[in-house]
């Protein structure tokens, strides 16, 4: 998820909670009030590592209390973010931005706390995983010894000087499934979430490394593109059928990118004029995910404002529910609270330019 700021610290929310007169009663009870809590690069907790541990827990306190202050019912929080853990793991290190050192025990479980506090409070806790990002340089020797890729270097790809694992090879699906599942059968989550990250963002100049393992693993199809589409579609697919059968109650959800297509590339896209889009981009085919419910919900993040010619929020929206209409699958809107009161675009100048989101959101049906 991009870059998330609001006065207090740097969060989203999944719906931005309203004083109370801003909407009946009866609307507001049915909301999901979701703020994300970025833990890649410090962004928002921890607020830089190495921290103590009583400083860790109380700057988290605070943000749970913010939350709850705000109205917010449930917290997003990421504890995979570069292939590693907010939490004890025999299958990948602990995560550097607890102590500095990637690898290097933090003296407490911290995902226990971070449940715990969270559920104290009665706000849901989602287990936010990055499945394929492994680093934000492009050195491998710079991980934890005892890294995956660093045991497994046929697994990952540099690209953009950054590090991922290769979505094509099969053992790297397996086993990003088996940490999910594995963080998910020992702790008392409430769902799993990713955000907009599957195939990276496009670099300028730069093609994804991937064209011999299609040529080792794309038997059966004709072009590259469909072959990746449906390595994150079996990602998708079987971590949801898996999840599911070890926890019928946890909630599956994915925040991707708000553009799925622009209408000039497919006639069923949106009314858009997009430089990234979901489907041909990142791979990610939110449309079949939508259509064999491998998600209970899609929260796309619709960042920009009503009006806004290459993207508008009020096209946007309307385009979404459209797709989750008569699916059973629920559709949330990732909100950019960040960007109020800044100027580009200047809409987000207007302080009622996130209010009329919000009021869209609640006269548009499902």
């Amino acid at each position: 998820m991009r870059r998330l700021a609001i006065a207090v610290a740097a969060l989203l929310t999944v719906f931005m909670a309203l004083p109370a007169a801003a909407a009946p009663s009866v609307t507001a009870s049915r909301e999901l009030r979701g703020m994300w809590i970025a833990s890649v690069a410090n962004i928002d907790w921890p607020a830089k590592p190495g921290l103590p541990v009583a400083q860790q827990k109380q700057d988290y306190d605070s943000l749970l209390d913010r939350a709850k202050a705000l109205g917010v019912n449930a917290v997003f929080v990421q504890i995979r973010p570069t292939a590693d853990a907010f939490y004890p793991s025999t299958l990948e290190p602990w995560s550097q931005y607890l102590t500095g050192t990637q690898g290097q025990d933090p003296g407490y479980d911290v995902l226990r706390f971070l449940v715990s506090e969270a559920h104290k409070r009665d706000l849901e806790f989602h287990a936010w995983f990055n499945p394929y990002r492994i680093s934000l340089q492009g050195d491998v020797t710079k991980l934890a010894p005892n890294h995956p890729a660093r045991l497994h270097p046929d697994w990952v790809v540099g690209y953009g000087g950054q590090l991922y694992y290769n979505p094509g090879i099969p053992a790297v699906r397996q086993f990003v499934e088996k940490v999910i599942l594995d963080t998910t059968r020992r702790y008392d989550i409430d769902g799993v979430h990713f955000d907009d990250y599957f195939y990276p963002y496009p670099v300028a100049g730069q093609q994804f490394p991937d064209q011999q393992t299609f040529a080792q693993y794309g038997g059966g199809f004709s072009n590259i593109a469909d072959w990746r589409r449906d390595n994150v579609d079996k990602l998708i697919g079987e971590l949801s059928s898996r999840v599911h059968s070890l926890k019928p109650w946890i909630a599956f959800g994915v925040s991707p990118f708000g553009i799925w297509r622009d209408a000039r590339t497919d006639p069923t896209g949106s009314d858009t004029q997009g430089g990234v889009h979901d489907y041909d981009d990142l791979y990610a085919d939110t449309r079949t995910w939508i259509r064999n419910r491998w998600v209970d919900y899609i929260a796309p993040q619709l960042y920009w404002p009503v009006g806004y010619t290459i993207a508008d929020y009020g096209k946007l929206l309307p385009w979404w529910a459209h797709e989750v209409a008569g699916t059973g699958v629920s559709l949330y809107i990732g909100q950019a609270v960040y960007k109020i009161g800044t100027s580009s675009p200047a809409a987000w100048l207007n302080p009622e330019e996130m209010p009329r989101h919000i009021a869209l959101n609640r006269a548009t049906p499902g």
